[in-house]
Order: structure tokens, then sequence, then C-alpha cells
């Protein structure tokens, strides 16, 4: 039996893509996922999650990783909620991949909800179950976490590279993420495309300073 595991990496940041990974594993392999310490991706270092992310992709029998750039999400914000987001980017990787049983860690309030719209949308015919917290609950689930948080790590150091500037986690709790913006904000007057802006964080900055 051949195990697909969905999970995300950041829904939440006021900088940077969304990353949502999908990896198909055979449940023989499961003990190599315990073996090799795979678990929940906010659990492990960066430089931890790097090594593992390397070896996932060698056993995996298959893995897809879909990103979502900030202005994307901003243009979809404007039609649609943050939860047809994740159905619409959670059904993207689902349908690229094939196994017999699907788990996806939920992004909606109602799991049986999440599932059910993402197996209508992207017309699998796998079974899709969906679970509050399945990244800790399911060795495949952790396994697409640490490829999603590695996508997304390496994406903001690249953002960093190129701009020659520390914007933080991108989280809008980081206050190295805060001093970034207010400062880009007063210097350009608005904000860059890698920047969510139709966040709460950026609307505030930009009434403090515009």
């Amino acid at each position: 039996m051949r195990f697909l595991g969905v999970d995300e990496a950041g829904k939440g940041p006021v900088i940077g893509s969304m990353f949502v990974a999908g990896l198909v594993i055979d449940e023989k392999k499961l003990f190599d996922l315990a073996s090799m310490g795979v678990r929940d991706s906010k659990q492990l270092t960066p430089q931890k999650r790097e090594t593992l992310a390397a070896k996932l992709e060698r056993i995996a029998d298959d893995y897809y990783v879909f990103e979502v750039k900030a202005e994307v999400i901003d243009e979809l914000r404007q039609m649609i909620t943050m939860n047809d987001i994740m159905v619409r980017s959670f059904s993207q990787v689902v349908g690229k991949l094939a196994a017999d049983k699907a788990i996806l860690d939920a992004a909606d309030v109602n799991p049986d909800r999440f599932a059910r719209r993402i197996k209508e949308m992207s017309s699998t015919k796998m079974e899709i179950i969906a679970e509050h917290k399945a990244d800790k609950n399911h060795l495949v689930v952790a396994a697409a976490s640490i490829l999603a948080k590695v996508y997304r790590d390496r994406s903001i150091e690249e953002l960093k590279t190129s701009l020659g500037l520390n914007v933080g986690s991108g989280y809008p709790s980081d206050p190295a993420t805060k001093a970034f913006l207010e400062s880009w904000i007063k210097d350009h007057g608005d904000f860059p495309p890698f920047v969510r802006h139709s966040w709460k964080t950026t609307e505030r900055i930009k009434a403090r300073f515009i």
C-alpha cells in the first residue's frame, strides 16, 4: 500500500510564498522514515530539515512541491477566502500524485469538509482523510511538512540574498520582519510583490506610515 502525505508551510507569514508539499511512500518504507528521525518539521532545526529533505527526496516513490507566491495569494483573496486558496493548493498537489490513501494536514476547522472538497476538486480516486495535527500523528505527513518547510526556508534565504537585507522569518510576530516592513514603506511608499498586501500587518503599517 502506498501513502501520500500532504502539508503546507507559509500559510501565515506576511512575507514570501506558501509551499504545499506532497510525498508518496510505500508502507514498507515507513520504518525508514522513523529510523531517519522524521517528525513534525517544527520540532527540527533548519539544518536537520535540510538533511532529512535530501534523504526524503531520494527514498520517496514520488513527491511534488507547489508554490503559491505572495502576489497570487493577494490576487486570489480579492475573490475567494484563504480556506478556498488552501483547498485549491492542496488539490493541485493531490492531483499530481497517486497513492492508495492520502493523508492531509487539515487547513480547515472541519477536517471532513476539507477532505471532501479536495477529493471533489482534484477528481482523485484516492481515499482521502484530513486531520488536524496530521504532521504529528502520521510519518508520511511529517515528511511532507519537512519538504514544505525546507522549500520555504530556501525561498526566504534567496530573498534575503537578492535584497541584501534581513527580512527576518517573514512572520508578523518577528521583530526583524516588522522592522523590515516599516523601513521599506518609509523608503519606497508601498510594499514589494513578495509582501502580502492583504494581510492586516501590512495594512496597519501602511496606515501608520503613509
